[in-house]
């Protein structure tokens, strides 16, 4: 299967990801399920996660109504979830899920074509996003940042995003809110993946100030969380990318 060599082949490849910095706080090992259709895949990552250490993974599941089932005996830290699947889909299961268990973290493993998929995901609550065909230190960095109450977006998928953005010139830009140049500096280190102490540490002030910057950013435009904002503004061209 194309999707596992991908897997496989990017395991060792961190070159790529270089200028990541990994937060030096440091984190409890997290509990995990991984809800995936395509079993070789789902069995692959497993084994890698828990060769690496990355995290206990608790449960598997092929479909989003068997791990529904699952969730009412296993209650874990963070899930990875597939977007496509038969019976029931990922963001059914996100939707239910985060209705029987309010905090669970949840990051959606995506391919390209699941692109309509991304804004629903994010309404419903996904602290995070990364493709299938990542790498082991991509990986390793979107679990660390959401344990840690971060967001996590793919580098690839963001760029993707950015590119089909830009193809529609047609589409109005939306009413700018208006921004201070403290709050677009913030969100440009967001945005940029960075966790809170990391913005703090770059822009010299304490984590307290960057996330009232960041409350204050989530309340202006009216977006949910961290994926959200980032979206709204690369719709609006308020970064300038």
């Amino acid at each position: 299967m194309e999707l596992i060599i991908v897997l496989l082949l990017t395991w060792s490849n961190f070159s790529f990801l270089n200028n990541y910095k990994m937060e030096q706080t440091t984190i409890n090992k997290p509990t995990l399920i991984i809800v995936d259709d395509h079993k070789i895949f789902l069995q692959g990552l497993d084994a890698i996660i828990n060769n690496e250490g990355i995290a206990t993974v608790i449960g598997q599941a092929t479909n989003g109504l068997d791990f529904i089932k699952l969730l009412k005996n296993q209650k874990p830290d963070l899930v990875l979830m597939d977007i496509e699947m038969p019976l029931m889909n990922g963001m059914e299961a996100t939707r239910k899920a985060l209705e029987m268990v309010p905090d669970i973290k949840i990051i959606a493993l995506t391919m390209y074509e699941d692109e309509d998929y991304y804004y629903k995901m994010i309404d419903l609550g996904v602290k995070g996003f990364i493709l299938k065909s990542t790498g082991i230190h991509e990986l390793k960095k979107a679990i660390h940042d959401v344990m840690l109450g971060e967001s996590f977006f793919s580098n690839e998928l963001l760029r993707k995003i950015i590119r089909n953005l830009s193809r529609k010139n047609s589409e109005k830009t939306l009413d700018q809110v208006v921004l201070t140049k403290r709050e677009i500096e913030v969100l440009k280190q967001i945005f940029l993946g960075l966790t809170t102490q990391e913005i703090a540490d770059k822009l010299n002030i304490s984590p307290k100030t960057v996330k009232s910057h960041r409350s204050n950013l989530l309340e202006k435009t009216t977006c949910k969380n961290a994926p959200s904002l980032i979206l709204y503004a690369l719709k609006n061209k308020i970064l300038d990318m």
